[in-house]
């Protein structure tokens, strides 16, 4: 299977809607005994049965490494549950069905027995490092999947171009696209799903939503966290691949995408997949759109923390990023010559982690007004939820001058956590969260030449100490 950068390839994407995937009524939970699904997809399903518990019929198959017999995998998933305020209910409901498997998720053999245990129709959730899932699916190649059958795969999504179009042209063989569920659970955050509600649901922002009223919009998620024990998985990726090439990038292309018709999985992912076709770094020149840093000791929040080459499981060799910025332009009508720049960084003193749109500044200040008149800004804060929108009005106590207001609300956290709204898609079969896979592809040619010009050296490593903002010069 073969994908263009430019055009969609034609196994993907479908005139008309996707027929979508049968409910889900057994979720096979391969890597059952690992962090991910400990701490995120066995409390995120319990949440989600709390909320709804006409799904409480839900069968878990758990499968792993380890030899656990029925006693101990209930009581890891108990100590899980519970761990995550989860109800009596719920817990019963799922310790009385679940079962457990000791398989290696690699031997056609083992998948074969899982998949045969299971409900007609199983969705197999792939809790495993990205090698690992690889060869799984190679080995799904040699077993009978159940028709309906839904596969439900962790970022990354490769590692380059070549390998994401690999695994597409993989995971093609075996369950058509629309039961493909590309995790980022990201796009479950209820703040991102609300820039649906703040663009298509307000009349004065979309008729300026375009580079006649837009300077320029910013991406930013940085945080306080370290590597916190993640340094196995985080040495290799680093910021730009971690948080830009799958996060920040499906998020501007929410941002950017043009009006949909319908707040369906067809329509919301066509619109995206249109922006990232569109994106290019800033100027052609991956060297001078992009910047990176890497934290050397400092004190975060009043923990001593020590250079990122001396933590733990790190190697200084492989020269990761902690912090990554990067520029872009969307070659389109309504966005030509607006910068996007996103950013993403680790030990930082002041956590940042919002969508901001700046608007051009207005064309003619009145003769008499004095004061600082700076630019609209548009700020979707993530954690917590909150909009504001700031704006420049008369002065308190000189009517006459300009004075800086924010017109703010917080937003209702949602009342599943991003996992909970992940596996609600699953289960239901309905990929509007997931990424399709020619859109998987398009992020990877979009930062493989930023990861190009690093490797060669042409934007140099900058350094910042944890706790501060980044490298002196960088805008925040």
């Amino acid at each position: 299977m073969s994908i263009s950068s430019a055009t969609p390839d034609p196994d993907l994407t479908v005139q008309g809607a996707p027929v979508p995937a049968a409910h889900i009524k057994t979720l096979v939970l391969l890597g059952a005994s690992g962090d991910l699904a400990n701490r995120l997809l066995m409390p995120a399903l319990g949440k989600l049965l709390d909320a709804e518990p006409q799904r409480r019929d839900i069968v878990l198959l758990g499968a792993g490494a380890e030899d656990w017999d029925a006693p101990t995998w209930h009581d890891h998933l108990k100590a899980s549950l519970t761990a995550a305020e989860v109800s009596t209910e719920t817990i019963d409901a799922l310790l009385a069905t679940t079962s457990y498997q000791r398989a290696d998720v690699t031997s056609a053999d083992d998948l074969g027995r899982l998949i045969a245990a299971a409900a007609p129709a199983p969705a197999l959730y792939f809790a495993l490092p990205p090698a690992v899932t690889a060869r799984a699916c190679d080995a799904l190649q040699h077993v009978t999947l159940p028709e309906g059958t839904v596969l439900v795969l962790e970022k990354p999504f490769g590692t380059d171009v070549a390998s994401a179009k690999a695994l597409n042209a993989r995971l093609s063989t075996l369950v058509p696209e629309e039961r493909t569920f590309r995790v980022d659970h990201f796009l479950g955050r209820s703040t991102v799903l609300n820039l649906l509600g703040v663009r298509f649901a307000n009349r004065i922002f979309e008729p300026v939503w375009n580079n006649q009223h837009v300077a320029s919009v910013d991406i930013v998620f940085d945080e306080q966290l370290t590597l916190e024990g993640r340094a196995v998985y985080y040495d290799k990726a680093g910021a730009l691949v971690d948080m830009i090439q799958s996060h920040l990038l499906q998020v501007m292309a929410l941002v950017a995408m043009n009006p949909i018709g319908e707040v369906s999985a067809f329509d919301l992912r066509e619109s995206k997949a249109e922006v990232l076709r569109a994106t290019r770094v800033w100027g052609g020149d991956a060297a001078t759109a992009s910047r990176r840093a890497r934290y050397v000791a400092g004190d975060v929040d009043g923990r001593q923390v020590p250079d990122y080459v001396k933590e733990p499981g790190v190697d200084p060799a492989r020269g990761t990023d902690t912090l990554a910025e990067v520029t872009l332009e969307i070659d389109s009508w309504r966005w030509a010559g607006v910068p996007f720049r996103l950013r993403s960084g680790k030990a930082v003193g002041v956590a940042r982690k919002e969508v901001v749109v700046t608007f051009k500044d207005v064309p003619h200040l009145p003769v008499g007004l004095t004061g600082a008149c700076e630019p609209d800004q548009l700020r979707l804060v993530m954690g917590p939820d909150a909009i504001a929108l700031d704006l420049n009005i008369n002065g308190e106590d000189d009517p006459m001058s300009i004075d800086r207001v924010s017109l703010d609300t917080t937003l209702s956290p949602g009342r599943l956590p991003a996992y909970g709204e992940v596996l609600a898609g699953v289960l239901d079969g309905d990929p509007l969260l997931a990424v399709r896979g020619d859109t998987a592809v398009e992020c990877w040619r979009i930062v493989d030449s930023v990861l190009d010009a690093w490797r060669s050296d042409r934007t140099p490593m900058q350094t910042y100490p944890a706790g501060s903002q980044g490298p002196e010069g960088w805008p925040v």
